[in-house]
């Protein structure tokens, strides 16, 4: 009753096994660890006066914040409810539309000509306020699309704290220290780019075999989110009346989301790497539809 085993399937077990567990490593050490590192550069690359600066002129803080944390994850719903995606691909919209800006964002604002303070304010605050933001986002956007939760054992408040332990507290400890690190804070942002690098590649990679069909599922969808807030950005600015500066740096806070951040969050709470696929498209996008744009914006 009992099939013998052949010579080289007890190999191949051990293969398999060897191969999970390098898995289970990156998946579960290696990209939290890298997001925490990202986040804690872009902590040294703040200052208290970057959160304070907000209750002075409110206004257009809280405008811009209006556009990342509520319009943004609107507009992408309605999209992910109308558009034929597969679950996986619809949710993995949402995180991405849920996940704030990141450096990037300041950088080409600056670039642009846009309000870098402003920009900058908006990074430093939406880093903290994620942790509450991306899982509400999440939960809504699984009950409203009447799909699965995430993984067996996680709740709500278990995706916020694990959340505050990779991205609020990195964040909090890199401006603690910032005047401290300032000559590291350069090769500290260095190092970023080279992680998120490696983390946008090893997320196409663990979707290698089907990467093509689902960029060409996906990637008209994030392209269309990113132009379509682009012109909501436009339209409401002008409603607002809102200076040149100011309008430039809203477009780049809504068009240039924290796409390490977003392939974590998927990553860590659900099961399979589908998820993670928008996200690791859209960070390629961005820069097709934000490069173009700041040179248009420059020459005018």
């Amino acid at each position: 009753f009992f099939k013998q085993k052949t010579a080289y399937e007890i190999p191949l077990r051990l293969v398999g096994s060897e191969m999970c567990i390098r898995d289970r490593i990156v998946t579960d050490v290696i990209l939290p660890l890298s997001l925490a590192f990202i986040m804690f550069s872009l902590g040294l690359g703040l200052s208290l006066s970057d959160f304070t600066r907000v209750f002075f002129k409110p206004r257009d803080f809280l405008i811009g914040l209006f556009f990342q944390i509520i319009v943004l994850p609107i507009v992408a719903l309605i999209i992910v409810m109308f558009w034929p995606l597969s679950p996986e691909l619809a949710i993995g919209v949402m995180i991405l539309a849920a996940a704030p800006g990141g450096v990037t964002s300041n950088v080409l604002t600056s670039f642009a000509k846009g309000n870098i303070a402003l920009s900058i304010s908006l990074t430093a605050i939406n880093s903290i306020l994620c942790v509450i933001t991306v899982p509400l986002i999440l939960m809504i956007s699984l009950s409203v699309l009447d799909m699965g939760g995430i993984n067996e054992g996680q709740s709500l408040f278990s995706v916020a704290s694990q959340m505050f332990l990779i991205v609020t507290i990195p964040v909090i400890v890199g401006v603690l220290l910032s005047v401290v690190l300032s000559s590291f804070e350069k090769i500290a942002k260095n190092i970023s780019i080279i992680l998120f690098v490696l983390v946008l590649i090893g997320a196409i990679l663990s979707q290698r075999e089907n990467v093509i069909t689902y960029f060409a599922q996906a990637g008209l969808v994030m392209l269309f989110l990113n132009i379509i807030m682009m012109i909501i950005v436009y339209i409401l600015s002008n409603t607002f009346k809102s200076s040149k500066e100011t309008f430039r740096c809203w477009l780049m806070e809504v068009g240039l989301q924290n796409g390490t951040l977003a392939i974590v969050v998927a990553n860590t709470f659900f099961a399979s790497t589908v998820y993670l696929i928008p996200a690791a498209i859209y960070s390629l996008i961005m820069y097709a539809t934000a490069l173009p744009l700041i040179y248009f914006l420059r020459r005018n």
